[in-house]
């Protein structure tokens, strides 16, 4: 029987940019990269080498400096070598969701237990950018509508690497309604719950971040119990 890892690492190591893009909307392929295809490997392989199924916690599609660059979802480099104990030659990079993300996965107990429960996604798997910035999928209609088809087949594909059904943890107010959307038409989870982005957390409620952390760790030991 394949492991989540069998699944997980040809999945992303094989990610192809779709072509249909709006032509000022950019796509970054990091999984193309021979040192990001070897971080895949040794980061599925590292916190997935097994069968248990995983609860998801998707978030939007990723950012040029989180994902884009390593490949991992919502992980820098740095916090890729300090958290996950995989070293790596890529550049340092700022990414304020990643902070965020990586100071759960500690409450949670470090990303041992955190990966052992949850599998961090996003709905889209590449990062998009427009003019030089992050660019969300749902920014424009067109952009929307295009990646839509992919949108479903990537989430599909993904809870065949084992999921837990019952539940998914979904990042942002507004990936909310799209997710739902997808869940309506698609019926993957039974039940969908929702928390502040991280990079909204970091960026507009840096003060309250105590509370918001303990609400993301609270939820998360609900999705498991």
């Amino acid at each position: 029987m394949l492991t989540f890892a069998d699944q997980a690492i040809p999945y992303y190591n094989t990610l192809i940019a779709p072509a249909n893009l709006p032509p000022d909307v950019g796509v970054l392929n990091p999984y193309q990269q021979p040192e990001v295809e070897h971080i895949v490997s040794e980061f599925y392989s590292r916190f997935f080498n097994d069968n248990k199924p995983r609860t998801f916690v998707l978030g939007i599609n990723p950012g040029r400096f989180g994902a884009g660059v390593t490949g991992i979802s919502f992980t820098t480099p740095q916090n890729l070598r300090r958290y996950c104990g995989i070293e790596n030659d890529l550049r340092d990079t700022p990414e304020l969701s990643s902070r965020f993300i990586y100071q759960v996965v500690e409450a949670f107990g470090g990303a041992t237990e955190f990966y052992r429960h949850f599998f961090l996604t996003s709905l889209f798997p590449l990062a998009l950018t427009k003019a030089g910035k992050n660019y969300n999928f749902y920014d424009d209609r067109a952009t929307t509508k295009a990646l839509w088809p992919a949108i479903t087949e990537t989430v599909r594909t993904q809870t065949q690497f084992g999921y837990n059904r019952k539940v998914a943890v979904c990042l942002g107010r507004k990936n909310e309604s799209y997710l739902r959307r997808l869940n309506d038409q698609q019926g993957f989870f039974d039940r969908i719950v929702t928390l502040d982005h991280p990079r909204y957390i970091l960026q507009y409620k840096t003060k309250d971040m105590p509370m918001y952390l303990e609400r993301y760790i609270a939820i998360l030991h609900e999705c498991i119990e």
